[in-house]
């Protein structure tokens, strides 16, 4: 679960803390207290979108930082070690980013440094934000087919069909490449057959790049070479006063030396030493200059074969590993105009078969699919029912359509929210409030089937409220028998079934306008519940009802006790 998120210095936060708890966590305050900057703080930890406007008026930096804890993180290790990222410790997931006013940011996992593209991977196991408007997805086709396949754990026969399908897919690109152009091909392999041939011919290998280069290199300059060398191996060992000859004298005179004054033996050996290696280093210099070729027809060759080689990397390729992949396209090519026909028939009967696999193989999926299909819609709509829908008619439709990178089948879902009214596609429904209840069941629902552990819901109750509010919070409450919830709500039927309560507000210290979030006690939610109600502090009326709003709350079934949450001491994670 989601346990601490710090943020400081992000629109009218200067530096707030929150430890979340297990269950459901409610979130409620004043329109424009700043909810939204939490949920827009979340989104950004999360690999969301970084704005620079958002960093708060006259700081330099904003961040923020999101601790997560979790039973299972192989998963999440995975991703990290694919990522080069280092592995959670203790079930311990530590996530930073910050956004500067010049622009730049960094991401930071487990205090790695990190992309954006691995926090987003990240937040997809981890964490399902629904907004206020997320539910127009459930409007989405392929979003509905989504949910039977995750509800129906149709992922193993999707699997097997799509990989069928692209192999078909990668098979009829390959077909349309040996049928096309077939009036130009003869002219076509004229032209790879003189490209072949002209590259073919040059036999390039390897040792025509740096190589060749310092051949030329040595052919050129082979005369200066031979002179300076014959000095060296003359200095070192050939010439008269060579080196080597004056180390043999003074071995000699050590010899004597070492008579009378015993240390000198062991100068002696040095010296030896040093004369030996003198000797080979000679020998190694007289090898190499034997290998030096002043002939000038050996330069005269050497710059026709660079001039070859230049003249080929203009044509085909900056390098000649590239002049050597051209050669290779080309003659793959030029196979192809040669054996096109043959290559047809035999592509063709490899499309025929996977054609016939991918049939049965949609077939399966299209199986898998109606076994669920009846199932996903009676679950929802018990779901429906709970939720005040108590006549209301939900379905889940297949019908046949040609195959495409999904399936064989269009997915649908049919809602009649009031009796007596036929069953019609989503879209067709224009509450808002209504779609809102339908994807909460569909997230009630697919809460056991979901692996994801923290769910977040901002105003999945808009547009609703007295009796279906209350359906709405113990809707949640269950939800969060098997994820952390987090709920922000401005519905008081809603926010009595949370665990942890917290509210968000906003101050003015010394002309700058700041949000705080708090967790509350007992006496502090009762007060904010009243606030909710819409009378806080005017009549004993409003306190007392809050009061039996959170009581009838705690005695229905499925309540715990609730847990106090620890608002953790602000700090900087920098």
């Amino acid at each position: 679960m989601l346990q601490h998120k710090v943020e400081g210095n992000l629109a009218i936060v200067e530096e707030a803390a929150v430890a979340f708890g297990p269950g459901l966590n409610i979130i409620t305050g004043e329109t424009g207290a700043g909810k939204s900057v939490l949920m827009g703080a979340l989104d950004l930890v999360l690999g969301g979108r970084a704005d620079k406007s958002a960093i708060r008026e006259g700081a330099q930096e904003a961040w923020v930082e999101a601790d997560f804890g979790l039973a299972d993180t192989r998963a999440l290790d995975a991703l990290l070690g694919d990522s080069g990222l280092p592995a959670c410790e203790e079930g311990r997931l530590l996530i930073r980013r910050s956004i500067a006013a010049t622009g730049s940011g960094r991401c930071l996992v487990n205090d790695t440094s990190a992309t954006v593209q691995t926090l987003r991977k990240l937040g997809c196991l981890l964490v399902d934000i629904h907004g206020p408007y997320d539910h127009q997805s459930l409007l989405d086709t392929d979003f509905q087919r989504d949910v039977l396949d995750a509800y129906g754990h149709c992922a193993p026969q999707l699997a097997a069909y799509a990989e069928t399908w692209q192999a078909l897919q990668g098979l009829e690109r390959r077909l349309k490449e040996l049928q096309g152009d077939s009036a130009d091909a003869e002219a076509e392999a004229d032209r790879l057959q003189f490209i072949v041939d002209e590259i073919a011919k040059a036999g390039l290998t390897e040792a025509d790049e740096e190589e060749l280069v310092l051949q030329h290199a040595q052919a050129a300059n082979a005369e200066q070479i031979l002179s300076a060398g014959a000095a060296v191996a003359g200095a070192l060992t050939d010439g008269e006063a060579s080196a080597f000859d004056l180390l043999a004298n003074v071995q000699v005179q050590l010899t004597e030396l070492a008579r009378i004054l015993p240390e000198a033996s062991d100068w002696r050996a040095e010296v030896q030493s040093a004369a030996v290696q003198l000797q080979e280093l000679g020998r190694t210099v007289n090898d190499r200059l034997s290998q030096i070729d002043a002939d000038p027809a050996r330069l005269q060759q050497l710059e026709a074969r660079m001039a070859l080689v230049q003249r080929l990397k203009r044509k085909y390729g900056r390098t000649v590993a590239e002049i050597l992949a051209a050669l290779e396209k080309n003659e793959a090519r030029l196979h192809d105009l040669a054996t096109r026909t043959e290559q047809i028939a035999k592509i063709q009967a490899q499309i025929d078969a996977a054609g016939a696999a991918l049939t049965g193989r949609a077939a399966a999926l299209t199986r898998a699919r109606a076994q669920a299909a009846g199932k996903l819609a009676r679950a929802i709509t018990s779901e429906l029912h709970d939720l005040g829908f108590l006549k209301a008619g939900f379905s889940v439709d297949l019908t046949a359509v040609p195959p495409g990178p999904a399936g064989a089948d269009a997915v649908s879902f049919g809602f009649a929210p009031n009796p007596g009214e036929p069953l019609r596609p989503l879209k067709a429904i224009a509450s808002s409030g209504e779609i809102a209840r339908v994807m909460l069941a569909v997230k009630a629902v697919l809460a056991a089937h979901d692996s994801i552990p923290v769910l977040v819901f901002d105003e999945i109750d808009a547009n609703i409220g007295g009796e279906v509010g209350r359906a709405v919070g113990q809707k949640l409450r269950r939800v969060a028998e098997s994820h952390q919830v987090i709920s922000i709500t401005h519905l008081p039927q809603s926010a009595v079934y949370g665990s942890q309560h917290y509210v968000v507000s906003k101050e003015v210290v010394k002309g700058r306008t700041k949000m705080r979030i708090e967790a509350l006690d007992e006496p502090g939610r009762i007060d904010e519940i009243a606030r909710m109600l819409g009378g806080k502090g005017l009549t004993s009326v409003i306190e007392s009802h809050a009061r039996e709003l959170l009581a009838s709350a705690s005695r229905e079934p499925g309540a715990e006790p609730r847990r106090r949450a620890l608002t953790p001491a602000s700090g900087s994670p920098r």
